[in-house]
């Protein structure tokens, strides 16, 4: 059965930092809050008073923290707000991704008052205006949208992981459009809130506090109805992290999502984006540096060889080759290359053809020879969003590879 575009809709929000109008139905949402430190958590409320002005009678929007000891400092109120702690079924701990904590957390709370939509808000919630997160909340208290999906407007060289990977898979696997499948920012009906708990719940309370869930594809599987919305400039500036360690665990998670939805994606045709991505000005501070990857890349190609000729098949291992061979000033990865060495590591992952954490590791040092290509093709004059949308229908065009080697995992083999 194919995914009817019609369900998966495209939201522009314009006026998204002006100051909103109180809008009926905010007494049937709730806002759940992960744990942030003091100074997050008091912009995040400021933000949220300023986003559901209260009509006058004491029922303010229902915001639920599990810092509700710092909620609320000496001589500072939130008059369009009620405030409540809660304890988590799993000790949720600051992430920068919604795990499946966070979701079940926001259903079980979510019944007593009996909200009928939910905001779930990452740890990075200060970022978002108090237009955007009101058009969030409007978005789905409007009974006809399961998931609402920021859509962030970050710098050209930001989020790569995401314009690599995880917006073309999602994409072209289960026909969705927003440019952010792992937002950490969400607008939930209850039915959707019941299913990604429902999802969740196959998770020890443990692992629930590291397990990231994927909303975007469980509304796909659902045809539940799902929307972008426009959320403006987005300032949050994450923690440096260990690239191996961010990609094992990301990238982890969505081959393990594919893998359980394998039975649906196989027969999903792809949808085309039906909105036009806003240009991308150059970053002020200049583009990075692709030294650094490159040599990086080049030091694991020879260190790494032997595990990548396990996974991929000899037409990539030859344009690994070429690709070493390459002078910084002509790198470029062609689309069709990366496509196939995403799709071989989903195999090798599904396969268990060599251990899942060396697996990833050894897909970290392309994922830097893409991203250096990436840069070089925008220093190049190409807009990094049009190499985006390019890379993504690449993906698409190639799914066939995908599904025959999934069915048939030895047929291709050398």
């Amino acid at each position: 059965m194919d995914l009817n575009p019609s369900n998966v809709a495209a939201a522009s929000h314009p006026e998204a930092d002006r100051p909103p109008e109180h809008s009926a139905g905010l007494d049937r949402l709730l806002v759940s809050l992960s744990s942030r430190s003091p100074e997050s958590l008091a912009v995040t409320l400021n933000n949220l008073n300023l986003a559901f002005p209260s009509p006058g009678d004491g029922h303010g929007v229902l915001v639920a923290t599990p810092d509700f000891s710092a909620a609320v400092p000496p001589g500072t109120t939130y008059p369009n707000l009620r405030l409540m702690q809660y304890a988590p079924a799993a000790a949720s701990i600051t992430n920068r991704f919604l795990t499946a904590a966070d979701f079940l957390n926001a259903f079980t709370m979510m019944q007593e008052p009996k909200a009928s939509a939910c905001l779930v808000l990452g740890a990075d919630a200060d970022a978002l205006s108090p237009g955007s997160i009101f058009s969030l909340a409007n978005t789905v208290l409007d009974g006809t949208i399961d998931l609402a999906v920021p859509y962030y407007q970050i710098g050209p060289h930001q989020g790569l992981v995401n314009s690599a990977i995880l917006y073309p898979v999602t994409r072209t696997l289960f026909g969705t459009l927003p440019r952010f499948p792992l937002a950490i920012d969400l607008g939930l009906s209850y039915r959707m809130a019941e299913r990604v708990a429902n999802s969740g719940q196959r998770f020890s309370s443990t692992a629930a506090t590291e397990a990231i869930l994927w909303p975007v594809a469980e509304a796909a599987v659902a045809h539940f109805a799902m929307t972008e919305v426009d959320t403006g400039p987005y300032s949050a500036q994450p923690a440096p992290a260990d690239l191996n360690a961010l990609l094992t665990q990301i990238l982890g998670s969505l081959f393990s999502d594919v893998e359980a939805k394998a039975s649906y994606w196989q027969r999903v045709r792809p949808v085309r984006p039906a909105r036009a991505m806003p240009a991308t000005p150059p970053p002020s501070e200049g583009w990075p540096d692709v030294t650094p990857m490159l040599e990086a890349f080049r030091i694991a190609y020879t260190n790494l060889a032997e595990i990548w000729a396990l996974v991929l098949p000899p037409n990539s291992l030859l344009g690994l080759k070429h690709l070493s061979l390459m002078p910084p000033d002509r790198f470029h990865m062609a689309d069709a290359l990366w496509v196939r060495i995403v799709y071989d590591f989903m195999l090798a992952y599904r396969q268990r053809t060599i251990n899942r954490g060396h697996l990833l590791g050894a897909l970290t040092p392309l994922y830097l020879a893409w991203v250096a290509s990436h840069i070089i093709l925008a220093v190049g004059g190409i807009p990094p969003e049009q190499h985006i949308q390019e890379l993504a229908a690449t993906f698409e065009n190639d799914k066939a590879y995908l599904v025959s080697r999934w069915r048939w995992p030895d047929r291709f083999n050398p």
